[in-house]
């Protein structure tokens, strides 16, 4: 179903985030999982793609189970690093015969070691070879950051390649993960100042480890920690499971305060794990996509 379509039936839309498994025991245990999230009913899901396309052969490989083994319409990212016209041809033409509706597009991280050259500079470029692609094929998504891109700390200049990014066509913006709502909210006047109105998701993913905190901080370079939270946090860093409940429960906090602001669409960036996504749900009352469908 066409991006489009999707807003035009869910009042909210709810999306899940996953990333290819690199191992054999990864992809079982996904796989294995992919009910739970059926359950919960989400509008879409979409499937990463790793720094210059490495692990492209797996993102196709898990859209296709999805979409032949589940109820879930996936969606791919697909990135501009490493890849010639030719070679984007064939991934889309493949995303066609799979019935794929939709693309994330993004200009996508470049390989620490090997070849980054590209025939698309910018997401932007990347947009317009898929519109011209088999009479526009595919609704198409791109990336946000409410918190600044590390590569770009003008964020006057960022602003000016999200609205050409829009100025292209595209369907909906998902943004970068954040843990400061305000933060989220500011970028979206911004975005209203430079003209740019497009239906944008929140990413949120629920801290579950100190560790991982870690990571994202280094992930999502220029994202914002809140003082409030990291004290919660470090109180009980020593405990594991209160851990993991501090970070769920901010997490449900920011999704109902976004909710309560009207926000249109909550994207979770799962790490394939159901078990904090189907806790907040839980808290929101939204155990069931179909709660949340505009009348028909």
């Amino acid at each position: 179903m066409k991006m489009r379509e999707i807003l035009e039936r869910d009042q909210t839309v709810f999306s899940f985030e996953f990333f290819p498994p690199k191992t054999e025991s990864g992809w079982d245990a996904l796989t294995d999982r992919l009910h739970k999230f059926e359950a919960l009913e989400p509008s879409f899901v979409s499937v990463t793609y790793g720094a210059g396309g490495s692990t492209r052969q797996k993102t196709h490989e898990l859209v296709c189970h999805i979409a032949s083994n589940t109820s879930l319409d996936p969606i791919p990212h697909l990135t501009c690093v490493g890849h010639n016209e030719e070679e984007m041809a064939q991934i889309l033409q493949s995303y066609v015969h799979a019935g794929i509706d939709n693309i994330l597009a993004l200009r996508g991280d470049k390989l620490s070691e090997g070849d980054n050259t590209s025939a698309f500079a910018y997401a932007a470029d990347l947009i317009s070879f898929i519109h011209a692609f088999e009479n526009d094929s595919f609704g198409i998504g791109v990336a946000g950051f409410p918190e600044g891109h590390p590569e770009t700390p003008n964020r006057l200049v960022q602003m000016d390649y999200l609205k050409a990014k829009v100025d292209c066509g595209i369907d909906w913006i998902c943004s970068q993960l954040f843990f400061d709502n305000l933060a989220f909210y500011d970028w979206i006047e911004r975005c209203k100042l430079a003209g740019i109105t497009t239906p944008t998701f929140a990413g949120i993913m629920p801290i579950q480890s100190i560790a991982g905190m870690r990571r994202m901080a280094e992930l999502a370079g220029g994202s914002n920690f809140p003082a409030k939270l990291q004290k919660r946090l470090y109180k009980f860093q020593d405990d594991p499971d209160a851990v993991r409940k501090i970070g769920t429960s901010w997490a449900a906090e920011q999704c109902a305060d976004l909710l309560d602001h009207n926000v249109r669409g909550i994207h979770f960036f799962t790490m394939n794990q159901s078990k904090a996504t189907e806790e907040i749900y839980g808290s929101l009352g939204a155990t069931s996509g179909t709660k949340l469908r505009n009348p028909q």
